[in-house]
This record gives structure tokens, C-alpha cells and sequence, in this order.
């Protein structure tokens, strides 16, 4: 075992400790044979790991242990802390979503099977499918066409399936930057126009008549390629909203400025071609590609938002950002 493992506390945590033995003994029939870390997840809440596992039909699985900081010195507390009390709420959004929502596997939507997802006295712990050995090991950080379109069939499907559904246990209104979680980034914001239009694109989009989950950060490290396929992990803010916010930053994440002005409305309409393939015969397409379509300016404008109050100089905010940003100003 390299030093790196041997002075992972939480490699030896689940090497040694009875009841993470026990636990994944009810649940894959397995004892840990090896941990291997993977990452730690956002500003130190936990680790994601890699346990192989002796005796088990499964050969090995993903273990995502979230245990947030217990103290932190902060004028206002932990209970005044916004980022803290929002990144709380995003793991049991995820404990819901894999323990209520998520398939075991389904084709047309590829997530990592679920073999447990519970709250624990310090955070929460998921028991999750590892999707490298099911042939989902590809990484990427720039797309090529047939990567984006497998990615957005990805999106179309899980849209088309939910079209309609109430987010019970979700995010209200899914995404890491919802304007009612990120009153901090507002406040910081420094363009006026963008700032008073906050609200108004914030209503346009929940008040869309076509509503559905979305993925919330469909990101493209959230995306593990297999040869022809695509499988999506990351559930923390999973919630209701029109689907066309997860194509715009699907495609702010992927494509430069020059890409967006080349490409964009190509791959919006992929999309849009796609979602007509898996929804069901009794909606109506047209109507839904209408409004989704229109409000695509402002889901760009959205997310704008955020990054402008988050990080003014953000490498997203190029020239078709604040275009798209300018033509959904002009339809408020």
C-alpha cells in the first residue's frame, strides 16, 4: 500500500472499523480488501474512495463519506453560514434522490447503482456502484460532438422522464446557483442592469409551464464516458425547474467562447431532436420545445448571474455569455 493510502484516516477507518466491515456486509456481501482515494469533496466535507472488496459478486464499489466540519470560527456561527447550511441541505437532497429517485440502471439515463445512501451521527455515507469497472473509466475536460451528444441525450432522457414530476425530498428549484440560495453572490454583484434583472429571470424560469428535475450541475466532470455511452454522478442539487438551465450550463462547461458562437445553436438543437425521442406520446412536444427554446437566453443570463457575483472574471463570462445575457434582458 503506497504512503499516500497508509496516512488516509478514512482508508484505515474503513479497513478497520467494525461496523463500515458490517456495513458493507449487509449491503454487498463484501469485506474491504483495499481502499484507493479518489478525492476529497468541496472545501474538505469528505472523501470519495475506492474499496476492493474480497468475498462480494462485486468486485468493487465507490464509497462517498460526507462529514462536514463539526467547528469553524465565523462571526455569525455556523447557523449564519449560508455556504455551510446550503451544502447540508445539498447531501440530503443526494440521500433522497439515491434512496427515493434514482434507478438501480436505466439505459437511457445511466447513474451508478445505489446500494446505500443514509444520514450518519456526522454527515451522511453513500455505497454506490463503481462505474470504471462497469466500462465507465473515461474523464474529460473538453468534449467533442459525439461526447456532447451523448451527453445531452443523457439530459433529453432524464427531462422527458420527469417532465411533470413535483421534486418531493429535492431541491424546490434545483442548481448550485438558485437565486434564493445565493443572496451573498447578489449582493456582490456589481453590474446594475444584471442585478435588477435578478429576479425577473429568476421568475421566468420557475414560472415556466413545462417543469421537470434537473440535474443541477450537469457539469462534464460529472460525466463518465464508456465507448458509446455516458453515465452522470453528482446528485447534490437535483430539483425541479425547466430543463433548458442544464443544456446552458451543460454547454457553458464544454465549449469555449468561439465554440458557443460556432456550435451552440447546433447542439440546442440536438438537444431539442432528442427530447422529442423519449417523451411520452401524450405530451406535447412542440409547445415544450417553445418555451424551453425561448428561455434558453435566460438560462445563460442565469447563470451569469451567479458567476458575476461569484467570479467576476470567470472564463465563462465571454462575449456569447453576455449576448445570450443581452437578448434575455430585452424579453424581460
Amino acid at each position: 500500500m503506497s504512503d499516500r493510502r497508509r496516512a488516509n484516516p478514512f482508508a484505515n477507518h474503513l479497513l478497520s472499523d467494525p461496523s463500515s466491515f458490517a456495513w458493507l456486509q449487509r449491503h454487498v456481501a463484501g469485506r474491504p480488501a483495499s481502499v484507493e482515494p479518489i478525492q476529497s469533496l468541496w472545501s474538505g466535507y469528505g472523501e470519495i474512495v475506492r474499496v476492493r472488496l474480497d468475498g462480494s459478486d462485486v468486485p468493487s464499489v465507490i464509497v462517498k463519506q460526507v462529514a462536514p466540519p463539526r467547528v469553524r470560527t465565523h462571526p455569525r456561527g455556523w447557523s449564519g453560514d449560508a455556504s455551510h447550511q446550503r451544502k447540508l441541505r445539498s447531501y440530503d437532497v443526494e440521500c433522497y434522490f439515491y434512496s427515493h429517485w434514482c434507478p438501480d440502471s436505466r439505459d437511457a439515463f445511466r447513474t451508478a447503482t445505489c446500494h446505500a445512501a443514509e444520514k450518519t451521527d456526522g454527515g451522511w455515507r453513500f455505497l454506490l456502484e463503481d462505474l470504471d469497472a462497469a466500462g465507465y473509466s473515461g474523464r474529460r475536460t473538453r468534449l467533442d460532438g459525439p461526447r456532447i451528444r451523448r451527453c445531452l441525450r443523457w439530459l433529453a432522457a432524464f427531462h422527458a422522464q420527469f417532465l411533470g414530476s413535483p421534486p418531493t425530498g429535492l431541491w424546490e428549484t434545483g442548481t448550485y446557483w438558485h437565486l434564493a440560495t445565493r443572496a451573498e453572490e447578489l449582493e456582490a454583484l456589481n453590474d446594475p442592469e444584471l442585478r435588477q434583472a435578478a429576479l425577473p429571470l429568476d421568475a421566468a424560469l420557475s414560472g415556466a409551464r413545462f417543469q421537470t428535475l434537473v440535474h443541477g450541475d450537469a457539469k462534464v466532470a460529472n460525466f463518465c464516458f464508456a465507448d458509446q455511452d455516458v453515465a452522470a454522478v453528482d446528485f447534490q442539487y437535483v430539483g425541479g425547474g425547466c430543463g433548458i438551465k442544464d443544456v446552458a450550463y451543460f454547454l457553458s462547461s464544454c465549449l469555449s467562447d468561439a465554440e458557443c458562437e460556432a456550435h451552440a445553436a447546433d447542439h440546442l438543437d440536438t438537444y431539442f431532436t432528442l427530447l422529442r425521442e423519449h417523451l411520452a406520446p401524450s405530451v406535447d412536444a412542440d409547445a415544450v420545445e417553445r418555451e424551453w427554446r425561448a428561455l434558453y437566453p435566460a438560462a445563460w443570463a442565469d447563470f451569469h448571474r451567479f458567476l458575476a457575483g461569484w467570479a467576476p472574471g470567470h472564463w465563462k463570462i465571454h462575449r456569447y455569455t453576455r449576448e445570450m445575457t443581452r437578448q434575455a434582458l430585452k424579453t424581460l
